[in-house]
């Protein structure tokens, strides 16, 4: 019964007409109502679904088809450039950061800058902004979410360390790292286990990455480094590890002795020994290319992936002599533009960036075996106003202002630019996992 058909309903009387229209109007009201919204307005996005700014898929009206729709998705997709954060500038950000010094208790005295008394805390409240992308804050469920039951080390020198403590003292906020292991000078070698996500965190003090012997009081003033043999006390562990983070550059600089293939391949800066000085910058090369050759090979012929992240030179900003009390006295960024990459900094930097781009070409052919340099060197370097300087002692004006003070304007303090480090490391490992 009913009106089944325009044309049958045609053939009714008027009466019937006028008794059952009524009744066909109500009926078809909520299926028009039903087409109006949901082809004029787009569909929420699933928190899954949500792209970087500029990439967001939006359905706008009803001639999107669900095979356009697909092709347009695939094409986003295939589109997606990853974000190149190299390139930015500082700019000022009132929500400050994620901890404060007073309430993480893994962060170096010598880079606590608020509990050794610095007043001037405008230097907390900056953030980079990548030139064509966005960078997130950095959001510690995400990274416990992305690497639960992992294991991620970080390899290196003392900005190793120091890039360590700012992750270590984000991941805090939400929940408790407890120290399980502690050996060496210093404490040089660490470990912490998040028990809510069985994630684990290590340090290696490895400043060559390569098998070096450092100058002493009671050895020789110079370093020795073994260029072509990688350290064990962190390349003995590659098969417990699932991240590793190496950073180094600032031990090249000293006087030092290389060798390899059990022969002297030369020096830096060692007048006396009678040897050929060859500079750093190929030593250091070496260095890199051994350590990510030890790391691919090993973990090729384990059958098991990692990922690997390559942290690029952090210049310095020392200003003058470095015992004085202004040795890095800027409390501003530069602004862009003001300070460029160059010199030492800039081919410390390109050794960086060229080696972890062969080793991804070597790489490719074994599955699970990711690489990516941590590019940091602009960003780092246009914050002058980021370092410890005098504030790497408790209070060095306590009893008025000294014309020799040490300064600290290699390292970070925490909270400081270096957390930026660990925002641009967790985008990356998001990308991987998408």
């Amino acid at each position: 019964m009913g009106v089944t058909s325009p044309l049958k309903a045609q053939t009714h009387s008027r009466s019937f007409t006028t008794k059952f229209l009524p009744y066909v109007l109500y009926a078809l009201l909520p299926v028009a109502l039903f087409r109006f919204y949901f082809h004029s307005f787009p569909s929420p996005l699933s928190s899954t679904d949500q792209l970087p700014h500029g990439n967001r898929i939006i359905l706008t009206s009803s001639s999107s088809s669900p095979s356009s729709l697909s092709l347009s998705r695939e094409q986003e997709t295939a589109n997606e450039a990853p974000c190149n954060y190299t390139n930015g500038r500082w700019v000022q950000d009132k929500m400050g950061p994620l901890y404060n010094g007073t309430t993480c208790g893994t962060i170096k005295e010598g880079q606590n800058c608020i509990s050794h008394g610095r007043l001037d805390l405008g230097y907390l409240y900056w953030r980079w902004q990548p030139s064509q992308c966005e960078l997130p804050r950095f959001d510690p469920n995400t990274f416990f979410h992305l690497l639960s039951n992992k294991h991620i080390a970080f390899v290196g020198d003392s900005m190793a360390r120091n890039q360590l403590e700012s992750l270590l003292c984000m991941l805090a906020t939400v929940s408790n790292p407890n120290l399980v292991y502690t050996n060496g000078e210093d404490n040089k070698f660490r470990r912490w286990h998040f028990a809510s996500h069985n994630v684990t965190v290590s340090v290696y003090w490895s400043p060559f990455l390569v098998r070096g012997v450092e100058k002493s009081k009671t050895g020789p003033d110079h370093n020795e480094l073994y260029v072509d043999v990688v350290d064990e006390r962190w390349g003995s562990d590659l098969d417990h590890l699932d991240m590793v983070v190496l950073s180094m550059g600032h031990w090249f600089l000293h006087p030092a002795v290389y060798y390899e293939g059990g022969s002297v391949l030369g020096c830096h800066y060692c007048p006396g020994l009678n040897q050929t000085e060859i500079g750093f910058y190929d030593v250091m090369r070496k260095a890199i290319k051994t350590a990510l050759k030890t790391i691919i090979g090993r973990k090729a012929a384990s059958g098991d992936g990692i990922d690997v992240f390559l942290t690029s030179f952090s210049p310095s900003h020392f200003e003058g002599e470095w015992d004085k009390a202004g040795a890095c006295p800027k409390t501003e960024p530069y602004k862009e533009g003001e300070k460029m990459v160059e010199g030492m900094d800039a081919d410390m930097r390109l050794i960086a960036v060229k080696e972890i781009e062969a080793a991804k070409a070597s790489a490719n052919q074994f599955g699970g075996l990711r690489l990516e340099a941590l590019d940091v060197t602009k960003l780092s370097l246009m914050r002058p106003d980021g370092h410890p300087g005098p504030y790497m002692y408790p209070f060095p004006f306590g009893n008025g202002v000294q014309e020799h003070v040490q300064n600290d304007c290699v390292h970070w303090c925490l909270p400081g630019p270096i957390d930026t480090w660990n925002q641009i490391m967790l985008q990356v490992i998001k990308r991987w996992r998408r």
